[in-house]
């Protein structure tokens, strides 16, 4: 299974409104306010890869950042991520967080909807 064109980086943070600042004033983007099966957080919608920050928690996905790949069908993906080695942290539908066959962690994400 290909992944779809598109990567996001997310970044969990103790101050959410200051590392939107961070990176919307290093990389000269704007991060708007989710919405919908996007989660929680700001992202770029406009150019690639997108940057994603959200509040830190206590999720498989709260610790570090992550690159998220958009994957047509998150399922099938992670069969794929478990037959090739590696292992699914958190599992989903829309979106997952996993670990490579080196422990590296990643996230598999279905597109962003409209």
């Amino acid at each position: 299974m290909k992944p779809t064109p598109g990567v996001l980086i997310e970044f969990p943070a103790d101050e959410p409104e200051r590392a939107r600042r961070f990176w919307e004033e290093l990389l000269g983007v704007e991060l708007q306010a989710r919405q919908g099966s996007e989660g929680e957080g700001w992202q770029t919608h406009a150019g690639s890869p997108a940057v994603g920050v959200h509040a830190r928690g206590r999720g498989p996905g709260d610790s570090f950042s992550l690159p998220y790949f958009t994957v047509s069908d998150v399922t099938a993906a992670l069969e794929r991520v478990q037959a090739l080695g590696g292992s699914v942290v958190h599992p989903g539908e829309q979106w997952a967080v996993c670990k490579d066959s080196e422990g590296s962690p990643f996230g598999l994400s279905l597109p962003a909807c409209g």
